[in-house]
């Protein structure tokens, strides 16, 4: 994008005594995010407090320095790293000529550009219309100076300037059609469940490397990019492992720090795939300064989406690149590997192939060489160690592991070996 076209956005953060280094990280992410929704960040304004001002977020003198460098730099947008409460919004809209716009909206415009399927559009104006209803009451004068740009996409000026009561009438309606959507992808979901098939969930901090590794493993074609919030919507593919195994793998949307409430709430249900998962992937940039934080993030929210409890393989990506602080965390099973190189990639599905190993039970079964379907069935629903053919026998011994609930298991105790 030529970068005149580009929107110029200043950037305000007010740091708290106990945030400290954390807090020039969470700016940078700022500066990132803004990148990500193709804006260019100008400046930043970083004021130390010991809490945010109730009216105006950043102290009154804090106010006029902005006001200064508003005039001097002449930004399209001023960016709060919070979220503002709409007295605070309504307060610096009245002082500031720019458009004032705060991290969650930042967040829901990326959301807005990145959502290709139909459910994740629903998701992204369900959480933008519930982020506008209390902000609705004094907008009017703000929202006539809109002319589209960062903070605006989505449900439109038009539809911003309707009544609460509109508002509420689409919101019940998009619940009502993600419902819909919701159900019909249970129904997948109970179909994959019946059928007993592996399910991995890969889950991270965006821009951990998740799609880049997802299509190396399933040879899928995802968003790669190097932005936050490259992927959006869930995919699901299929996953070989070396035995020949077939699981399935989902690539999921990338967390943040400070995911807005109502995101967390509006993708509760793609997050759905990962609490149906029987393995999590979760993949952690190591050469990123703050990994440590991106990793206590996204395991805080899989705490609050009920999801911690399942088996997990912490995978840390980008090893070619890793940072010189880099130590990996002892609290799970890990792995360090590129997401680019293929003997990393196979020592990785040696290792989910493991992990599935201990959730099954081993087996040796003698199989008629007639039963040609059962065999190959065996070959991509069990992890197959060993098959012996045997001429005197007409039959294939066959030694592996399978769980036992499967529908195959039954044909398996049938012509099960005592070894």
């Amino acid at each position: 994008m030529n970068n005149d076209l580009k929107e110029r956005a200043i950037l305000v953060g007010c740091q708290l005594d106990e945030q400290d280094g954390q807090f020039f990280y969470s700016m940078d992410e700022l500066a990132s995010l803004i990148e990500t929704a193709q804006g260019e960040a100008v400046l930043m304004l970083t004021q130390k407090r010991d809490r945010i001002h109730p009216s105006t977020y950043i102290g009154k003198g804090k106010v006029e320095e902005l006001k200064q460098l508003e005039e001097e730099f002449e930004p399209d947008l001023i960016v709060f790293n919070d979220e503002l409460s709409p007295s605070q919004v309504r307060n610096l809209s009245a002082q500031l000529n720019a458009r004032v716009i705060d991290r969650t909206q930042l967040i829901l415009d990326i959301f807005a550009r990145r959502a290709r399927s139909r459910e994740g559009q629903l998701q992204v104006e369900l959480a933008q219309l519930q982020y506008l209803l209390p902000r609705l009451a004094g907008q009017g004068a703000a929202l006539s100076r809109l002319g589209g740009g960062i903070g605006t996409r989505g449900p439109g000026e038009t539809k911003l300037e309707t009544d609460r009561r509109h508002i509420r009438r689409r919101i019940d309606e998009i619940k009502r059609q993600l419902q819909i959507i919701v159900e019909h992808r249970q129904r997948y979901r109970s179909r994959r469940k019946k059928n007993k098939a592996f399910q991995i969930a890969l889950v991270g901090y965006t821009n951990a490397g998740k799609s880049t590794l997802f299509n190396r493993l399933t040879s899928s074609d995802s968003l790669e990019e190097n932005q936050l919030f490259a992927t959006l919507d869930p995919m699901t593919r299929k996953l070989v492992l070396p035995s020949r195994y077939q699981a399935i793998l989902t690539d999921t949307v990338g967390f943040i720090q400070d995911l807005p409430t109502t995101l967390v709430a509006a993708f509760r249900s793609t997050l759905e795939e990962v609490r149906e998962a029987d393995l999590i992937l979760h993949v952690v940039d190591s050469s990123n300064p703050d990994y440590a934080q991106h990793q206590a993030t996204v395991r805080e929210l899989l705490k609050q989406l009920e999801m911690d409890h399942l088996p997990e393989l912490t995978v840390y990506n980008k090893k070619d690149q890793v940072h010189s602080e880099f130590v990996p965390s002892s609290q799970a099973k890990s792995l360090l590997i590129s997401a680019l190189n293929p003997s990393d990639r196979e020592r990785l599905k040696e290792q989910i192939e493991g992990m599935l190993k201990e959730q099954m039970t081993a087996y040796y079964a003698q199989i008629p060489s007639a039963e040609g379907k059962l065999i190959s069935q065996l070959q991509s629903e069990t992890i197959v160690e060993q098959i012996k053919y045997s001429e005197a026998e007409q039959a294939y011994f066959i030694m592996g592991y399978s769980f036992t609930d499967h529908p195959v298991y039954g044909a398996i105790e049938k012509y099960k070996v005592n070894s």
